[in-house]
């Protein structure tokens, strides 16, 4: 029975692809007119397609009033970038099984995908009932005891209980209530149901009205949204994929059932031939769509073009992130054979426990603090801005605590006066803020960091690598070393002139092949060139969920002890102000992670430096422990504030850095105590006038 395109789309199971479609009523542009912005517009009357997959391009709005279409409302076209932020209405249409819950909507692993409904009625299983009107989260569907069923949970009186729904649940499920916010991209992604529209709700807009902003001046109303798809499709004489707009005025009918599939080509997504055996490698393919980028290899796959593909491996990469206070951030990833060298540069800890988890065997850890702490024990040190302190480990103290003894974990460290090192306690749940200062001058392949230190580790490119045309890493001014990941890729050369093999990322670049019936000509690839790969910031997020999802959490910091009323040492904001910015724009920019639902929650090392703050090799005392460096290691933390990220320009070449006179030290604390003693009296003065 045929249909039109947009209707059989709509109610498409993604799960049923790929499905053969003939046209059965085509459309014609005047003239030889047969692609329009990328997009098929011509498609004759017999004409067979097989249709490979299908998203969401653009969105068609309209005003919604009473959960209806406003009679006054003109249909306007907003492309899924289109900036706002919206918050979904519940769809007020039930659902009347799990089944079709689980055909009509997107569930998932990540938090998008986890879409929440109630019965009016009880929902009796073997050990639970479900409540009417409680909230169901379906989490994800897979086969339970042979049947397929959905992993769901309830909470109650803050605990979570999990069970199964099976898909042949029968019943009313009404949408719950969401009160996220989404832009319009995470909406098209996972809130827009099968064969059903949505009702959004304008939360905020992100910027200023303009003339050719298609929604009315001061819209803060309802849409009701349409969604087109962009269909991918291959046709029977073409080489290529190409892509149809759901919208397109055609009719189709499915003819899967009766149609000989295997005579299109087949079009394998790099996924489908990493998934191939290793046997069947070395294998050649002839690209049916290539990738995008200017960066070699990617401006080598263009369509049309025949590639070698050696083989299938695991390889490391070093994950790397640009040090930078304001965001978006750039990030990489480094093969280990990147030939360039890089100098250390200065780390930045929050806590006294990220101290703990810095901290290493091969050498002491040298720090400054740049945020004050007042200890509410008397047995702990408290710290003052510009105090400097040598690392020394981990153990436990006994504290005075509410009238009693009790033993917490400290963090045991030198402190390094003008004239003498003096032992101290801090707490580990201290919250403080301290920078790293730099001894070692000395230049470090990617290898060498990698085997000797523990990540997260700063650096700055010294020496780029030569062998490259462009080292994009080189004009970076700083790095953040994070973890090292394995990722999967393909070897590939021209079948052309194979004078050098390429690594292209499998999960990263999309690109489709198709295989050839030829015989590879050099079984051994040539020589393997491997590149600085920079990727987008929802890749970095991606490749930092799949590289965690196996790693236990790391402990979380202590918490501190709730005391009585004694209130913890605040810092004085105007106060510190004075000496370094304030304590909001220190910047330390604490890494996002995306990590595995086992994992949430993870306190992670959250390290971050913006400040280029090397200096050179302090001479050393005859115990062999480091003298004061004059504290102006705050040099870049002091002059423009910490809040300043931008440090001043390098000399390519020459790292010379001096110290600054010991007496500024001293300057630093007298005018961090003089502007906190002004704001207590500014204060009581206050508290006199009301």
């Amino acid at each position: 029975m045929a249909c039109t395109l947009e209707k059989f789309i709509h109610s498409l199971d993604p799960r049923a692809l790929p499905r053969v479609l003939q046209i059965q009523s085509g459309i014609y542009f005047q003239g030889s007119i047969y692609e329009m912005f990328g997009n098929e517009c011509c498609l004759s009357t017999g004409e067979v397609i097989k249709v490979i997959g299908f998203k969401i391009n653009k969105l068609i709005a309209s005003i919604c009033e009473n959960n209806e279409v406003s009679r006054f409302s003109a249909k306007v076209e907003l492309p899924l970038n289109f900036p706002g932020l919206y918050k979904v209405v519940a769809d007020k249409t039930p659902y009347g099984s799990v089944e079709e819950i689980t055909k009509k909507v997107s569930i998932g692993p990540t938090r998008f995908g986890h879409p929440c409904f109630y019965s009016p009625e009880d929902i009796k299983l073997a050990n639970l009932t479900i409540k009417h009107g409680e909230q169901i989260t379906f989490n994800s569907v897979e086969e339970v005891n042979g049947t397929m069923a959905v992993n769901c949970g309830v909470v109650r009186n803050s605990q979570s209980h999990s069970f199964t729904l099976p898909l042949s649940q029968e019943g009313k499920f009404y949408e719950c209530e969401d009160d996220q916010i989404y832009t319009l991209k995470e909406i098209a992604e996972w809130k827009i149901p099968k064969c059903r529209n949505r009702i959004v709700k304008l939360s905020n807009t992100l910027h200023t009205w303009d003339s050719s902003n298609p929604l009315p001046e001061n819209f803060d109303g309802c849409l009701i949204l349409t969604p087109v798809y962009e269909v991918q499709a291959v046709m029977k004489f073409r080489k290529d994929i190409v892509h149809i707009l759901s919208d397109l005025d055609v009719e189709v009918k499915d003819i899967t059932d009766c149609y000989d599939i295997s005579s299109f080509l087949q079009p394998l997504s790099l996924e489908d031939v990493f998934e191939r055996t290793s046997k069947e490698f070395p294998m050649v393919a002839e690209i049916m769509e290539g990738p995008s980028g200017s960066q070699k290899p990617y401006n080598l796959l263009h369509t049309g073009k025949e590639i070698v593909i050696y083989k299938k491996y695991q390889a490391t990469r070093v994950l790397a992130s640009e040090i930078r206070s304001d965001s978006p951030k750039r990030h990489f990833l480094i093969p280990l054979s990147y030939k360039g060298k890089f100098k250390r540069r200065p780390r930045e800890f929050p806590t006294a426990y990220d101290l703990e988890i810095a901290r290493s065997e091969k050498e002491q850890l040298h720090v400054v603090a740049t945020k004050a702490f007042d200890s509410p024990h008397k047995e702990l040190f408290s710290v003052s801005v510009g105090d400097q302190f040598l690392v020394q480990q981990c153990q436990t103290s006994e504290v005075l605590y509410e009238g009693r003894k009790k033993v917490i974990d400290v963090l045991a460290c030198e402190q390094i006066l003008s004239d003498a090192y003096k032992k101290v306690l801090l707490p580990m749940y201290m919250e403080g803020g301290f920078v790293e200062v730099i001894h070692d001058k000395k230049q470090y392949q990617l290898s060498e960091i990698c085997k000797e230190f523990r990540l997260p580790f700063n650096v700055k490119v010294s020496v780029r690598d030569l062998s490259v045309e462009e080292d994009v890493l080189a004009a970076v001014p700083g790095l953040q070393f994070e973890e090292e990941i394995t990722d999967s890729y393909l070897l590939i050369s021209s079948t052309n002139i194979p004078v050098e093999s390429w690594e292209i990322p499998v999960y990263r670049l999309n690109m489709s092949v198709h295989l050839l019936s030829k015989d590879v000509q050099t079984v051994v690839p040539p020589a393997t060139k491997t590149t600085v790969e920079e990727i987008s910031e929802e890749q970095y997020y991606m490749v930092r969920r799949y590289e965690n999802q196996t790693l236990h959490p790391p402990p979380r910091p202590p918490k501190k002890p709730t005391l009585a009323p004694k209130p913890v040492f605040a810092v004085p904001k105007h106060g510190v102000s004075d000496v370094l910015h304030a304590p909001e724009n220190v910047c330390v920019d604490t890494t996002k992670k995306l990590c595995s639902s086992q994992a949430a929650g993870v306190s992670e090392l959250q390290v971050s430096c913006q400040n280029d703050l090397l200096h050179d090799e302090n001479k050393k005392d005859t115990t062999g422990k480091a003298t004061l460096v004059d504290t102006s290691v705050i040099k870049g933390l002091t002059n423009q504030g910490l809040g300043k990220c931008e440090v001043e320009e390098e000399e390519e070449e020459e790292h010379n850095y001096d110290y600054v006179d010991e007496n500024i030290i001293e300057n630093i604390r007298k005018v961090f105590q003089d502007a906190t003693v002004r704001n207590k009296h500014a204060l009581s003065e206050g508290r006199r006038d009301i």
